[in-house]
């Protein structure tokens, strides 16, 4: 069947979290400790869905249907092939995180599905989950008899580590202990002055204003323009609007907006691409590399999202930008170029690309 093979990675919606934990206490039977007898505590991790969704984030994978065959799905409820929880530090169901780490927990690939990808994609959606916190590192833990699983964390980044969080006391915690398990850390973190994350609620109106600063600084800006570049709030609704912030005063020191995952931003991207727009770094924050870290930040979204490039328009203009790009690697996409007008002003609307660079692959929308 076509599209038999796809399968497309979004958060987990209530009326499927009995189907998650049914998904999960399968994909464990299968697994290398199938045979032992699973405790009541177990089950309450498991079964703690809704818990760990408020706590942080249930991702699942579901079957991609063709088109054809989508109202049908739709109709039918969305196939689930697997699943992953990423929670915070302070959250119950959370064993090893510390500070503002985040911990994966309770990764599960149906046992049919098992082949395809699955594993590394959730894995990989889960960090990406991560990033929009603004988490310093992911941590987790497997059994020292899951190979599989730590041969994946392995090629992914993770590294083996002694963990010094404080062992819980709880009786789901103190059944889990009764097997070995291997504790594996991956930091998300370049830099330790900056931390990187989705934009706040209350952060809507400063951002605004500091990217209306950012384009006035070097350019002149037709009301139009100015406008769209302000209109913050419904483009976090839509799209994802990251700040970067001083890890020391939190200060707002940049912006950009990405697309969320299976969508794109402009209509410059094509299939296997993500695009991004409206790089800002406030005046008085330039020179820190924060540009620099906005722009990385997209091309390991990319990455994470198994997409083959990034693109973005500029201006002709913005010299500065085009400069940062050259030094990462960008080429000009002469082919998508195209002339626009704003305000009583014509020009060539710049396009930029660069192959997003790999270690491994990851199938997601």
């Amino acid at each position: 069947m076509a599209g038999a093979t796809a399968f497309t990675i979004r958060a987990a919606r209530p009326e499927e979290y009995p189907a998650v934990a049914a998904l999960t206490d399968r994909a464990f039977a299968a697994g290398p400790y199938g045979h032992l007898p699973v405790s009541a505590e177990r089950r309450a991790l498991v079964n703690a869905v809704a818990e760990r969704a408020a706590d942080g984030a249930v991702l699942v994978a579901v079957e991609t249907a063709s088109e054809s065959e989508s109202e049908r799905a739709d109709a039918a409820g969305s196939r689930l092939l697997g699943t992953v929880s990423v929670v915070r530090a302070a959250s119950p169901q959370s064993r090893l995180a510390v500070g503002d780490e985040a911990e994966l927990r309770l990764l599960a690939v149906a046992p049919e599905a098992r082949g395809r990808g699955l594993g590394e994609a959730l894995a990989l959606a889960a960090q990406e989950e991560a990033l929009t916190w603004g988490s310093p590192a992911v941590v987790l833990d497997t059994g020292t008899l899951n190979h599989t699983s730590q041969r994946l964390y392995e090629r992914l980044g993770y590294e083996r580590f002694t963990s010094a969080a404080p062992v819980p006391t709880t009786d789901a915690a103190a059944s889990e202990d009764r097997i070995d398990h291997i504790d594996y850390r991956l930091p998300l973190r370049d830099r330790e002055d900056l931390v990187v994350r989705l934009v706040r609620d209350d952060e809507i109106d400063a951002v605004a204003a500091l990217s209306v600063r950012a384009y006035e600084y070097a350019y002149e800006l037709s009301d139009e323009y100015r406008a769209s570049i302000a209109d913050v709030a419904p483009r976090a609704v839509e799209h994802q609007v990251w700040v970067a912030a001083d890890a020391t005063t939190g200060e707002l020191l940049g912006s950009v907006a990405t697309p969320r995952r299976g969508s794109t931003i402009s209509p410059l991207a094509q299939p296997g691409e993500l695009d991004f727009r409206l790089l800002a770094v406030d005046p008085p924050a330039r020179g820190r590399g924060v540009g620099e870290e906005l722009t990385r930040l997209a091309i390991e979204l990319a990455r994470l999202r198994g997409l083959d490039r990034v693109v973005m328009n500029s201006g002709p203009q913005m010299t500065g930008a085009h400069r940062l790009y050259a030094k990462l690697g960008f080429d000009r996409l002469h082919d998508r170029e195209r002339e626009i007008v704003d305000g009583d002003r014509r020009f060539l609307l710049l396009a930029f690309t660069i192959d997003v660079p790999r270690a491994t692959r990851s199938i997601a929308a």
